[in-house]
């Protein structure tokens, strides 16, 4: 089916696709990430219900890092949990990156890319934020438009469930241009909820509920930094085959604007 063409930015974009595949918002407002959590923020308000028929549960903590520790107890409670941020505030986070990644849990950033300020408040978009979390186990998915931050928003929530089933260090988190992609109002096809609801079939094996909730073994996690780089190949392989779905789900009219990503890998 094809998609419907709306107007939107990247910040809408990314908070349409991670709004379907997640149970629990944990949030913190900094620019140029905040309407990402707004627009959240406005659809459960408004009852809008996610894939699996719920209002997302959206808690504003204290600060940036109060929301990193919220997303982590909430992935460990078995709920399917996101957040948005930028800058220092992700830099905030990195504490609890760690322990998300390593103990595999299926979750996602989404990011503003945007310069840490040092002697001056600096609101300029690079990735100085995105490159102080190298070492933390996350994934990293980079846009370049609108139609890639929709398309990968989607392939990164899943992702993340297929990386929790196949026991790699989880964890994703996407890149937008800070400034450029987030505000850069444009027409895209929408991932429409039809298209969301056909790739389900990735979160069913992963539904964390009751007698699914994981338990970890500190024996075993003293090894996992030495062990993951043997699963390169296989995140790569579960990126691209998300992203031909989603490619497919575009229809051939608007598959040219979006496979630099599997172009480049």
């Amino acid at each position: 089916m094809a998609r419907k063409m709306k107007t939107m930015d990247g910040n809408q974009a990314a908070a349409h696709a991670s709004y379907a595949y997640t149970d629990v918002a944990a949030i913190y407002p900094i620019t140029p990430s905040s309407v990402m959590a707004e627009h959240t923020d406005e659809w459960a308000t408004q009852g809008r219900k996610n894939i699996f028929g719920q209002e997302v549960q959206v808690t504003e903590m204290q600060s940036e890092a109060g929301a990193a520790g919220a997303v982590h107890g909430s992935l460990a409670a078995g709920a399917l949990t996101t957040t948005y941020t930028a800058s220092q505030g992700l830099l905030l986070m990195i504490p609890n990156m760690y322990k998300i990644a390593a103990e595999q849990l299926p979750c996602v950033f989404h990011v503003s890319a945007r310069t840490v300020s040092t002697h001056a408040l600096n609101i300029f978009g690079d990735h100085s934020d995105v490159m102080a979390c190298r070492q933390t186990g996350f994934a990293m998915l980079a846009e370049s438009n609108v139609q890639e931050v929709m398309d990968l928003s989607a392939v990164a929530h899943l992702a993340a469930c297929d990386m929790a089933v196949d026991n790699i260090d989880n964890g994703v988190f996407r890149i937008l241009r800070g400034q450029i992609v987030n505000h850069n109002l444009t027409v895209w096809p929408e991932l429409g909820r039809q298209g969301i609801c056909n790739l389900l079939e990735h979160l069913q094996p992963v539904a964390l509920q009751g007698d699914h909730l994981l338990t970890f073994q500190s024996d075993i996690h003293i090894c996992i930094i030495p062990a993951s780089s043997r699963d390169c190949n296989v995140l790569a392989n579960i990126f691209l085959g998300l992203r031909k779905k989603c490619l497919i789900s575009a229809g051939p009219k608007n598959q040219a604007a979006s496979t630099s990503f599997a172009d480049a890998a």
